[in-house]
């Protein structure tokens, strides 16, 4: 069947009709654990060299279907890879996607550990020294050696939340291989890095979430401007990190939660389900040699 790309304004409403229901959401913090240990899919830590003799740890997992399977790249809060992360991951392998987290702070921990050495202050403090360009570096990576795979296609996108989620919206900027990304809660680049963008982009943005809320407005205008792809959607009494704190607002990150993630999917399998692809792991490998001026990642 041959799917038409439908107008942003009905988007949502099309994405239920024409991919279905999601498989569910994932879980709140509390629960992440538990989901976990009593999850069917196959996940398991990798590490996968990310060139100038660094390496990056990776929690990858596996969807419980019979042909080859698009990649989502998973990018974490600022408090590291937690466990909540990891569900998450799960939850779009869920999905039909292969689903992987790379540990941008592997080998800043004491002792060259990454975030399961530390708490999430430590983590913190660990990604604001970060270097922009090796955050890209490992991404590209992360997305060689995913969609190299033999049970995944060549075709990846980006999924981030808070602080990931502006490494999403930058790494669209970077990557020219990328499919798609999806910005939860992020803030957007500076108006001069969007002007590199290829890959449609998904905002999906808590209400009372001013910080993050006052650079969605001038990135939406920038893009009309570049006539590239930017949805966005605002969730009134929702704030920040909407998705992992669903108790939170009153019961607006519930909410929000309840229609992000489905709009999440349904952009995720409209932009990566077509039968063919361009792009591939030399692709991204080219990428990779690309980006080295980096952009604008927060």
């Amino acid at each position: 069947m041959r799917v038409r790309r439908l107008p942003a304004v009905l988007f949502f409403l099309g994405s239920v009709a024409v991919f279905g229901q999601s498989a569910g959401l994932p879980p709140a913090e509390a629960d992440a654990k538990a989901r976990l240990e009593n999850s069917p899919r196959h996940g398991e830590w990798v590490t996968i060299d990310a060139g100038a003799g660094d390496k990056v740890d990776a929690w990858v997992v596996y969807p419980e279907r019979s042909d080859r399977a698009p990649v989502v790249l998973v990018v974490h809060e600022i408090f590291g890879l937690s466990d909540w992360v990891r569900a998450v991951t799960d939850q779009l392998a869920a999905e039909g996607f292969i689903a992987i987290a790379p540990d941008l702070i592997s080998g800043k921990a004491p002792g060259g550990k990454g975030s399961r050495a530390v708490g999430p202050d430590d983590a913190r403090t660990l990604i604001a020294g970060l270097d922009p360009s090796e955050i890209v570096r490992r991404l590209n990576a992360t997305a060689k050696y995913a969609t190299s795979l033999p049970a995944a296609r060549p075709r990846f996108a980006v999924v981030g939340f808070c602080w990931g989620g502006g490494v999403s919206f930058s790494y669209a900027t970077e990557q020219p291989g990328l499919s798609a990304a999806v910005v939860f809660y992020g803030v957007a680049p500076s108006a001069q890095a969007l002007s590199r963008i290829k890959a449609p982009v998904l905002g999906l943005y808590g209400g009372n979430d001013e910080r993050v809320d006052a650079t969605v407005g001038p990135a939406a205008e920038e893009m009309k401007k570049l006539g590239e792809s930017f949805q966005y959607q605002m969730f009134a009494g929702a704030g920040h990190a909407f998705m992992r704190a669903q108790a939170g607002q009153s019961g607006a990150n519930r909410r929000a939660a309840e229609q992000a993630w489905p709009r999440a999917i349904g952009f995720l399998k409209q932009n990566l389900s077509s039968g063919t692809s361009s792009v591939s792991p030399r692709d991204v490998e080219i990428g990779l040699l690309q980006t080295t001026r980096c952009g604008h990642i927060l």
